[in-house]
């Protein structure tokens, strides 16, 4: 463990992540901020890279599964705190829908990039963990979003991910869907490219360069 520590930038945030120390965890958060540091890197550096370490570090057998599980409830608590400062009062009337595909219980990353369509002006649906496709194609009906955002943490969820596009394309031939997540990093791109106007974004910075795609298209 102290090998993957030295080596995180925001090492004090990691260990009082580590130790469930939640009110050590938000005052760090909100002190970057104070630093003027963007939510964005807020976000990328210090939430999803650290979340990332402690998978890691759970991989090595070197934190329980309820280690892991409380560093996420953690951090998903302070993102609750930004939310009255993240969510822009100046709405654009677009709408996007987001999700967790069927079995996948990692629903972090797309609460983040839920946040960030909501510092762009978009009303967002955040559906969360583990959403049944049929839900997700129901509630899209009544919502009738501009967009869909599906994340897959778990790389062997991959046959799950190409069954929910293709359902979604047989009920919705031309709404685009913005796909990501941790899995992609072990490959799985490739299935995406048999579907139109399926779109894959990496992190923050990519998805927010799409929102501004979207709009200067218009």
């Amino acid at each position: 463990m102290k090998e993957t520590l030295t080596k995180t930038k925001h090492k004090k945030f990691l260990e009082s992540l580590i130790a469930g120390d939640r009110p050590a965890c938000s005052a760090y958060a909100h002190e970057y901020l104070r630093n003027n540091h963007s939510v964005q890197e807020l976000y990328e550096e210090v939430f999803k890279a650290s979340l990332y370490d402690v998978g890691k570090l759970w991989e090595y057998n070197q934190v329980s599964v309820a280690t892991e599980h409380l560093a996420s409830a953690i951090v998903e608590a302070i993102l609750n705190e930004f939310y009255q400062e993240i969510a822009s009062g100046d709405k654009n009337d677009k709408r996007i829908i987001l999700s967790c595909i069927e079995e996948e219980l990692h629903q972090i990353g797309i609460k983040m990039i839920s946040d960030v369509f909501e510092m762009n002006g978009w009303y967002s649906y955040f559906l969360g963990a583990n959403t049944p496709t049929k839900d997700l194609i129901d509630y899209t009906k009544v919502i009738k979003p501009d967009l869909i955002g599906i994340s897959m943490s778990i790389y062997f969820h991959m046959p799950t991910l190409e069954e929910t596009l293709q359902r979604i394309r047989k009920e919705f031939s031309d709404l685009p869907v913005l796909v990501g997540g941790q899995a992609f990093q072990h490959g799985g791109k490739e299935i995406l490219e048999q579907f139109d106007h399926v779109y894959y974004k990496a992190d923050l910075r990519s998805t927010e360069s799409f929102i501004n795609e979207l709009t200067e298209n218009e």
